[in-house]
């Protein structure tokens, strides 16, 4: 037998709906939907290519089933337990034994019954405790989920942010730009050249394009003025720092 998260659609149940309450499929469904899952995994038997059959838990199924109506995204997959067709004997066994040692007490199929004021007490007092119970095992749920999502946070602040290149053609310091023209082939000189005609144009007005970059940018060649990169350059520069992690 192994745990696994299967598809609620991809499960089928003899037991009808029908044998169970309404309101109480309805409020274990809300509880599912508010913790993310269900607590008591179904226990499940293989009838074809990923297709399964409730064999326990018929109650919790049906509660699946409406919460996966209610929240369709959430909701689309259960916790079970699957098992082995060499170990079905035992554990259809397993599943008798816990029916019959709880059947005097909470027999899955609801049928009405008379109670007295306080045997009516009593099971009111079981609920409540039940409900407690459950509350509090939500609300742990609810904040182990939230130091893991303030944990993805914090890592996900140490990744280094990847700038485009015309962003950092833009905002880059005179020495950072300096490097990475460095790491795309230009000669230590070239890449001082074009990082301060770089700075300079980017003072009078922020480039609108790698075009623009092209078209603005000039460097001293002897008494001319000439580009300081070329299109085939630009290209390198673009290629070179999408494979470049810079920190």
């Amino acid at each position: 037998m192994k745990f696994y998260t299967v598809d609620v659609k991809n499960i089928t149940c003899d037991v009808p709906p029908s044998n169970f309450s309404d309101d109480a499929l309805n409020s274990l469904a809300d509880m599912i939907i508010e913790s993310g899952g269900i607590i008591r995994p179904l226990v499940l038997k293989t009838t074809g290519l990923e297709t399964y059959a409730v064999v326990d838990g018929y109650f919790e199924y049906y509660a699946a089933v409406r919460a996966r109506e209610k929240n369709p995204r959430q909701c689309e997959m259960v916790n079970a337990f699957v098992i082995s067709p060499k170990n079905e004997d035992e554990i259809f066994k397993q599943v008798a034994a816990f029916r019959e040692l709880g059947s005097d007490n909470k027999p899955e199929v609801q049928t009405p019954i008379k109670t007295n004021h306080s045997e009516s007490i009593s099971q009111n007092n079981d609920f409540k405790l039940l409900e407690k119970q459950i509350n509090d095992l939500m609300s742990e749920v609810a904040q182990e989920r939230q130091k893991l999502y303030e944990t993805l946070k914090f890592i996900e602040s140490q990744i280094p942010k990847q700038i485009t290149p015309l962003d950092a053609f833009n905002d880059l310091s005179l020495l950072e730009l300096t490097f990475r023209l460095r790491t795309a082939g230009f000669t230590d000189k070239k890449a001082v050249q074009v990082a301060e005609s770089v700075e300079k144009e980017r003072k009078k007005k922020n480039f609108e394009s790698l075009k623009d970059v092209l078209a603005r940018v000039k460097i001293a060649s002897g008494k001319k003025q000439i580009k300081g990169i070329s299109g085939d350059k630009m290209v390198d520069i673009v290629d070179s720092w999408s494979r470049i992690l810079f920190i």
